[in-house]
């Protein structure tokens, strides 16, 4: 079905972009935001682990070792590669779930307050398909639909949870179930977008050295075709 549709013009005015992770905007929506130059990219959990914790079990896939700044090295990954986006990077300190993250009402207060600090035109929110951090950003931001006035909701497929069956057919069948049922849509993207995103995705050097040890997806899924859906809250019908 989304391959069928006509891509429509990128959206206008200030787009935020809400990141679960350091990569998963990038990964997810690069072509789209190489192709709405100044939009901000906020990483919801981008928070460091206490201090002297010993890298993690996906951490250490990563290459990284004891006593390494593992979230500050990453920041570093999706600095460089948001600025070849041409996006401004901003950093939440919430920690993510192989941290011990936060519980979703300290996620949707950070998110408010970030709401009301940059006053979107355009909120970008993961599906949230799969990880607990996905889940928690999507459930927090969707907490605002009702308190940004003439804001545009667009939701993006999770990049490589979106490959895993049935999941993204779930969940648009649970926002069906909230009266949310959304609207699939592709946009035109810059002659030079799809370059660009695999150039930003070659910068988080860390992460796809996890993602290509054995038992974990892979990169396939980063050089297909982005998918997004669109909310309309104040046309919200009863469930």
């Amino acid at each position: 079905m989304l391959d069928s549709l006509t891509p429509e013009a990128p959206p206008a005015g200030r787009l935020l972009a809400l990141s679960p992770h350091l990569d998963d905007a990038a990964f997810a929506c690069g072509r789209l935001l190489a192709s709405v130059p100044g939009a901000t990219v906020a990483t919801v959990f981008a928070g460091r682990p206490a201090p002297g914790a010993p890298p993690t079990d996906w951490d250490r896939a990563a290459g990284f070792e004891d006593g390494d700044d593992v979230v500050g090295l990453r920041r570093e990954e999706d600095r460089q590669a948001l600025e070849i986006l041409g996006a401004h990077p901003r950093w939440l300190e919430l920690r993510d779930s192989q941290y011990g993250g936060p519980d979703l009402q300290t996620v949707t207060a950070a998110l408010g307050a970030l709401f009301a600090e940059l006053r979107p035109d355009t909120v970008l929110a993961p599906l949230g398909l799969f990880h607990s951090d996905h889940r928690l950003a999507h459930q927090g931001a969707l907490a605002f639909l009702d308190d940004l006035p003439g804001c545009r909701w667009l939701l993006y497929e999770d990049a490589l949870y979106r490959r895993i069956g049935g999941l993204r057919d779930r969940a648009i069948d649970g926002l069906c179930r909230q009266g949310l049922p959304p609207r699939p849509l592709r946009f035109e993207e810059g002659a030079d977008a799809a370059l660009r995103k695999r150039r930003a995705v070659a910068c988080y050097r860390s992460q796809l050295r996890a993602l290509a040890t054995p038992g974990r997806p892979g990169v396939a899924d980063l050089d297909q075709p982005e998918a997004y859906w669109e909310l309309y809250p104040t046309l919200r019908v009863p469930p």
